[in-house]
């Protein structure tokens, strides 16, 4: 074999083994992601059935019910726009609240609820997840325009 063809099967083996590196990282990764969802579009059901997916939002005023068996808990969660049901089994974090803002990792049921296997609350009156913050904002603009839009007002 003339060191030409060494070289070229060489580099051939390489960029199949980077390909398949790569094949399997990316395998990897597609059963771990967690995409972030507002109510919003699991409203508009923008959400994947049946798929792992984070939730964001508020926790609405006056929804926390706690069960009698202590731990689980059920809750409305809304970007100020929408709501969806939540549903959790475990401990919650100790700046869980009303009205304060909240992730939820989970599967959303057949029947609408979302059922959390892991919820995560804002760490000071100051911080919110970016992602809340940034549905928050874009659920209040729309609001504010349908309104003007339903007022007769001009955009």
């Amino acid at each position: 074999m003339k060191a030409r063809q060494k070289r070229l099967a060489f580099v051939g083996l390489a960029i199949l083994g980077v390909g398949a590196a790569s094949a399997l990282a990316l395998t990897a990764l597609k059963g771990n992601i967690s995409y972030f969802f507002s109510p919003s579009q699991v409203a508009a059901n923008e959400a994947p059935p049946d798929h792992v997916f984070r939730l964001g939002g508020l926790v609405t005023e006056g929804t926390i019910q706690r069960q009698e068996d202590g731990l689980t808990v059920h809750f409305d969660v809304t970007d100020n726009a929408e709501t969806v049901k939540v549903a959790y089994t475990g401990i919650l974090p100790d700046l869980f609240s009303e009205g304060s803002g909240v992730v939820a990792r989970g599967r959303l049921g057949s029947d609408g609820v979302f059922y959390a296997d892991e919820v995560l609350a804002k760490h000071d009156e100051e911080y919110m997840p970016p992602e809340v913050a940034s549905t928050l904002k874009t659920a209040h603009a729309e609001g504010v325009a349908d309104a003007a839009a339903g007022s007769g007002a001009p955009n």
